[in-house]
This record gives structure tokens, sequence and C-alpha cells, in this order.
């Protein structure tokens, strides 16, 4: 069993571009490219999946334009032979569907799919992530909701709350999330034969009748989206030191 790990990277944020425009600067540049720590948030997320030894191989999806950038810095960072960077698509699933065309490996070998914008993941979330899809056959890591939660109506005033939800029966969603690679590649194959379009990999998964396990998550996997998020991400590489 060997694991192999894809980073989504060809997003453009476009709320953290969007956010320095309304300010009156230039855009931002995509997320996956700022700098917190002294290193592309990229670089963070990559290094921790690096860290983990039954990690085979790493699958950077980006934009075309953005390939030879890649490439240049896992030169200058010295990552290594382990990181194989590839053409992403318009969006998230077709990114990580190209991501999955270009790995060889065997049925019941593991692949996770992780945010590149998630930079403060640990090993050790890693790690248990992949015993959970060892014993389960698909995990994702998920943060237990702490907040009340409403559902509600949308109308032309605006929300209207219809329900609350326990607790206990939410978690919000984070990343790695992954399978063994022939429940994975099944449920992206299904997806893209009914035009079928998800919001994560977990919801390929539980469309094709695939349980998914939860793997305890932490405050500090949060993803930056917004400006702010890159002082945080400051503060909690600082206080890690």
């Amino acid at each position: 069993m060997r694991v192999f790990v894809i980073l989504p990277a060809a997003g453009i944020g476009t709320r953290m571009a969007a956010s320095g425009a309304a300010s009156g600067g230039a855009p931002a540049a995509p997320k996956q490219f700022l700098t917190i720590g002294g290193a592309p948030v990229l670089l963070h997320s990559l290094r921790a999946f690096l860290a983990v030894p039954r990690v085979k191989a790493i699958y950077i999806a980006v934009r075309k334009q953005e390939i030879d950038r890649v490439q240049a810095h896992v030169e200058e960072y010295g990552l290594g032979a382990k990181i194989h960077v590839v053409e992403g698509g318009d969006n998230r699933q077709h990114s990580v569907s190209n991501a999955l065309a270009s790995i060889i490996c065997a049925s019941d070998d593991i692949v996770l799919v992780h945010d590149a914008v998630r930079p403060l993941i640990d090993t050790a979330t890693i790690e248990r992530t992949i015993d959970a899809i060892v014993k389960h056959g698909a995990a994702i890591v998920g943060l237990p909701a702490v907040d009340t939660i409403k559902q509600v109506e949308r109308t032309a005033d605006g929300a209207i709350v219809t329900a609350t939800i326990p607790r206990e029966l939410i978690v919000q969603a984070q990343t790695p999330q992954g399978a063994r690679y022939d429940l994975l590649k099944r449920a992206f194959s299904e997806a893209e034969a009914d035009e079928f379009a998800g919001t994560d990999e977990a919801s390929l998964l539980e469309r094709a009748g695939i349980a998914v396990a939860v793997v305890a998550g932490s405050a500090r996997n949060f993803k930056i989206t917004q400006p702010g998020d890159i002082e945080l991400a400051e503060f909690y590489l600082a206080a890690a030191k």
C-alpha cells in the first residue's frame, strides 16, 4: 500500500483579489503563492506531506501558465523527486481529475487530496487520515461544529430560519480527504459521466454510495481565503517556534 497526494492549486483567489482591488491596491497574487513564514503557502503544505514517510509522491495541479513557476519553487527549496507538477483544470474537481489520471498506482493504494492553501496541516492528522482510509476505505478531516447551526430558506427579503440542526450531527469539512484509489477513481468517473459537480471529494464519494469516515481536525488547519488569514497563519507559525 502506497500513499499518493494531490494538491489542487489552480485557483486564482477571487475573494483575496477582490479585497485587494476594493482597497485600491493591486490585485493579490494567487493565495498559494503568498508568503508566510518566509516561504510560499504552497511550500508549507508540501513540506507537511513530505514529512510523512508513507507518502510516495505528491502531484500539484496548477494552471498551465504557473507550471514553470511551481517547478522553480520545487527546485529552489530542494523538495526532491517526489514532487510532480501537472496541469490543472477550470475548477477543483477538474484539477483533481487531471492529477488522478497522471498517477500510476494499484487499486488499493491511497490517494489524499489536500487544499494547497491549508498550509498548517500537521503530520499527525495526515497519518490519522491514512490510517482511517486503511480501515474504512475513505475518510476526511472534519472539525466539530461549535456554533449553533441554523437551516434557512432564502427569500426575497433575506434568509428565514426553518430549523436548528443539532451540532452533534455536523462537522465542518477540512482536508486532506481521500480514499483507496479504486474508490476515488470510481466516484470521479461516475460524477463525470453524469456531469455532476461536487464541492469536495467527499461529496463525490458519498454520491457513489461510499461510506466516508471522519478524522478529527483542528482550528489551525484553516483555509486561507481572506487577507486577514495570512496574519493568522503567521501567528500560528510564530507560536509553533
